[in-house]
């Protein structure tokens, strides 16, 4: 895809879209999300980020591609690959240090006050049950 695209009530684009190089790509800007937070971040190989926390946001991070340490408050470090995921509390210090070879790519969702709970509704009889594991 070399283009975002939005529709009617919709959008779609790419990483390499919305951005290049190292650092936050902004999904929530590019796609016009506005009920949470979400970026994309690429760390080159042994890129360490500084120290951080929120004061009222959770944060869940997926690991898209690469191997990463997360560093947390109590000293204890997890490392994640490729499909790994990590929830962090607002308060909770941390931080993340690339900890492979080729460049990792992270995508990170942010917010507060719980969640909507499951909403989804069939259309038209498309499709019924959803995905294995959906129900």
């Amino acid at each position: 895809m070399s283009e975002s695209k939005q529709g009617d009530g919709y959008a779609v684009s790419s990483l390499d879209t919305i951005g290049k190089g190292y650092g936050f790509r902004k999904i929530r800007r590019e796609l016009g999300v506005t009920a949470f937070g979400i970026n994309a971040l690429v760390l080159p190989a042994g890129y360490e980020t500084g120290t951080h926390f929120h004061e009222q946001q959770e944060e869940t991070y997926f690991v898209h591609h690469g191997e990463v340490e997360f560093r947390f408050g109590d000293g204890s470090t997890h490392r994640v690959g490729p499909g790994g995921l990590a929830r962090v509390d607002p308060s909770t210090h941390r931080s993340v240090r690339n900890v492979g070879d080729t460049d990792a790519v992270l995508v990170v969702a942010g917010g507060k006050d719980g969640y909507v709970g499951r909403d989804g509704q069939a259309v038209g009889g498309s499709g019924g049950h959803g995905p294995p594991g959906a129900a």
